[in-house]
């Protein structure tokens, strides 16, 4: 009987009211549907194909590693918006009064409204806009052009994570 007692944090635990996954996600069960706005590239360098692919990257981790339906109806209990504020490089590194590397960093400003319960005190989270930021550094003697859809790739992958995080993830 004694041996069984070490079950019993492990099943209040499983029991709470939060669904938790392996993925890291924490939803309430409430949430079923999800809307996924189109994001908008409002940086003042474009690459034209960092929103689609960004959207596109965070849709496929959603729809994969939650049991979230997405949706496009305006009913959907979360919807998620938001845009590329930034794009840029940038000297990142400096040797023997040069540059050494550069860095490429983009900016996302992720809209969410939790339509169920905006202020999140009921099914969380709350209503929100915040920025997700990822950078690559890159050896300064390459042109950006030459290595841009590299790191375009590493960029989408590390944005879409930290998006995902931000919003199912209570880090």
């Amino acid at each position: 009987m004694y041996r069984y007692l070490f079950l019993l944090p492990l099943i209040a635990l499983v029991a709470g009211c939060k669904v938790y996954s392996f993925s890291g996600a924490s939803i309430d069960p409430k949430v079923k549907t999800i809307k996924l706005d189109n994001f908008e590239n409002k940086a003042q360098f474009i690459n034209p194909s960092l929103a689609p692919q960004l959207q596109d990257a965070v849709r496929k981790k959603v729809v994969g590693q939650t049991r979230l339906t997405q949706t496009n109806s305006d009913n959907a209990d979360y919807e998620v918006g938001g845009y590329i504020s930034s794009y840029g490089v940038s000297t990142s590194g400096i040797s023997n009064q040069q540059a050494s590397s550069s860095r490429l960093v983009a900016t996302f400003h992720i809209v969410f409204h939790n339509h169920l319960d905006p202020t999140g005190k009921n099914v969380t989270p709350a209503d929100f806009e915040d920025d997700v930021t990822s950078s690559i550094d890159f050896p300064a003697n390459q042109s950006f052009s030459a290595v841009e859809s590299q790191l375009l790739s590493s960029i989408v992958t590390n944005m879409s994570n930290d998006i995902f995080n931000r919003l199912f993830s209570n880090w």
